[in-house]
């Protein structure tokens, strides 16, 4: 079998990951970044949608050069306060999420997330852009797909001394399972359809 990026498995058929969320992927060895960039490219390859990581943006200050070939970054500083992980478009609209891992059994703790992301979240829902976070609790190894508007209004709480997380329970509830798979790994825009068109 060939990745969409063409290069081969060494993986016999029998050895692949069921879609069944109960198992485990301990030889995955991804972060959940790593399992959103490779279902970007599966959908940039396949033209389904044009979707990336968002680069920090970084001064860099001083670099190393301990060979002429080659330089190290020895310091650097952010410039600006960073918005969401990925944005692009999808069946053109406007998509922009967040994709956030937790070892947490029971909830989901907000303080993984800045204000300014969510300011930026809101506006892009008041703009008429499909928003949301993509989380994966990783003891569970679920990752699910929680609409944005979901997370703010647990965000406004916070702000009036309510609870600092969302409760594991209401993610399973409110939020939708995504189940890992082979080839697509994060394959949210199955999602995407179901609620937005």
């Amino acid at each position: 079998m060939r990745y969409p990026s063409g290069t081969k498995s060494n993986q016999s058929d029998k050895h692949l990951p069921s879609s069944k969320t109960n198992d485990t992927y301990s030889n995955r060895g991804m972060s959940l970044e790593e399992d959103i960039h490779q279902t970007n490219q599966f959908y940039l390859e396949t033209n389904k949608a044009v979707i990336h990581k968002k680069p920090t943006p970084i001064q860099i200050v001083k670099v190393h050069y301990p060979k002429r070939s080659a330089a190290v970054i020895t310091e650097g500083y952010f410039q600006a306060k960073s918005t969401t992980d990925f944005n692009g478009l999808y069946r053109s609209k406007h998509i922009d999420f967040e994709a956030k891992e937790t070892k947490n059994k029971t909830l989901f703790p907000l303080a993984n997330i800045h204000e300014h992301q969510f300011i930026h979240m809101q506006s892009i829902l008041n703009h008429g852009g499909i928003c949301f976070f993509i989380i994966r609790f990783t003891v569970f190894d679920e990752i699910y797909f929680v609409p944005a508007k979901i997370v703010l209004s647990y965000w406004e709480l916070m702000k009036l001394d309510g609870r600092k997380s969302i409760p594991y329970d209401v993610i399973q509830s409110e939020g939708y399972l995504i189940p890992f798979k082979y080839q697509i790994r994060v394959d949210y825009l199955k999602i995407v359809d179901q609620l937005y068109f």
